[in-house]
């Protein structure tokens, strides 16, 4: 009777949850696709219009050691809360800089959007993990929650590209709806989220922490393994869109969004299929075939020629601006990189769920430290699009290709835990 009690105690905490890795998504991927009115309002080069997105992920530098902090201070419900105000004050910085017109203004409010991306980010992983019970329970758990995430992330994308439209007309204020929707989003949830019981795990007791998650080399190697996951995530479709939209490929801003849409979407596709598998199948055979697997492609997307096309189905507008489903014409390339979206859709959960096990009292202080790396996020992607800008935009997805390489190596070796005699009551 109590584990029953117990369990139907913890389902309104969980879906909680579960809407707050929604918020993470929808706010997050507003970032990369903004490139393109970044490239067209303030004539930034590749490397300028994905500032957005590295303020952004640059945040978590800052903010993710001190939103753990937070937790183990104030407990999850309260830092959840914080992270609410910020990011509407964020997103309503970034409305600002389209009535100002003004490349720096957006930049910050991105930067201060992402402060709350990281509190959120450092809240629901563990939390989602701890309900699930960890282990195969707690990863599964993360996938559904990550299937919504990725349902966000696959419409922000196209809503983007279907109001900005023409990429020569591309301006700030064309973004403003999307915008608007972040910020009721947040209204509405920092009310419900109010009124909800969150349990918090180690609250009730004095916890001493006589090491830190750093002492794990299995947590070390994970922490940076969520960097690099997260550059793959962002840079594919982030760099992907600025390719289409290019002159040498010429696909239109509402195309070129829809298309990195469908990479989020088969993201979405990949959570459901983790979150029903995944009490079945280990975090490790997850992470190990999904890498191999995204490896391959993005060889095949280096190698190929961008003169080579292929019809893929995606979300388009028509000559009147309705929605319509309908076969597009893409450089090869881009298919075998949207597809990519199926192999990154089972990573988080995975990384996470091996990087934390075994270190019990030292969760929330090991993801604060998973936060600030995602970091990541911003760093590569940069990285990747300098690299377009000095030679072409399939050389610079060789940082993808290796990171992949690096995540296949912790699957099958890095993520042993070696550290056991630490305890962790």
């Amino acid at each position: 009777m109590v584990a029953t009690t117990e369990q139907k105690n913890y389902t309104l905490p969980i879906v909680m949850m579960v809407i707050l890795f929604a918020m993470i998504a929808f706010v997050t991927n507003l970032a990369a696709p903004m490139g393109m009115v970044l490239k067209n309002q303030f004539g930034a080069s590749n490397f300028e219009g994905m500032l957005g997105n590295f303020a952004n992920f640059a945040a978590y530098l800052f903010m993710g050691i001190p939103a753990g902090k937070l937790i183990q201070k104030i407990g999850y419900k309260k830092t959840a809360l914080l992270g609410i105000i910020i990011g509407f004050i964020g997103v309503g910085i970034q409305v600002l800089s389209g009535y100002a017109e003004s490349f720096g203004v957006y930049v910050l409010g991105a930067f201060i959007a992402g402060f709350c991306m990281c509190i959120l980010n450092t809240v629901v992983n563990p939390m989602l993990n701890t309900l699930g019970g960890g282990g195969n329970k707690g990863n599964q758990l993360i996938q559904t929650g990550g299937t919504l995430n990725s349902l966000c992330a696959t419409i922000v994308p196209m809503l983007v590209g279907a109001l900005v439209g023409d990429v020569s007309k591309a301006n700030i204020t064309n973004v403003y709806p999307v915008m608007y929707i972040a910020m009721g989003i947040f209204a509405v949830i920092f009310v419900v989220l109010y009124f909800v019981a969150i349990p918090e795990p180690y609250a009730t007791k004095e916890v001493k922490y006589e090491h830190s998650p750093w002492a794990f080399r299995h947590f070390v190697m994970g922490a940076i393994g969520i960097g690099i996951y997260v550059g793959i995530e962002v840079g594919i479709p982030g760099t992907m869109i600025l390719f289409l939209s290019d002159p040498e490929v010429g696909l239109s801003a509402a195309t070129a969004g829809f298309v990195g849409g469908t990479y989020w979407f088969l993201m979405l596709i990949g959570r459901f299929i983790g979150a029903t598998i995944g009490s079945k199948v280990s975090s490790k055979a997850m992470l190990s075939g999904a890498s191999a697997i995204g490896f391959c492609l993005v060889l095949l997307a280096i190698f190929s020629p961008i003169t080579s096309t292929v019809s893929m189905p995606v979300l388009e507008t028509s000559a009147t601006g309705a929605l319509s489903f309908g076969m597009v014409e893409v450089p090869i390339n881009a298919l075998y990189l949207v597809l990519c979206g199926l192999c990154t859709s089972v990573m988080w959960g995975g990384i996470f769920n091996l990087a934390v096990e075994g270190l019990g009292k030292y969760v929330a202080a090991a993801s604060g430290i998973f936060m600030m790396m995602v970091c990541g996020g911003g760093i590569f992607p940069q990285i990747q699009n300098a690299i377009a800008d000095a030679t072409s935009f399939m050389t610079s997805y060789w940082v993808p290709a290796i990171s992949f390489a690096y995540l296949f190596y912790y699957a099958i070796a890095g993520s042993k835990n070696v550290n056991k005699d630490i305890p962790v009551d």
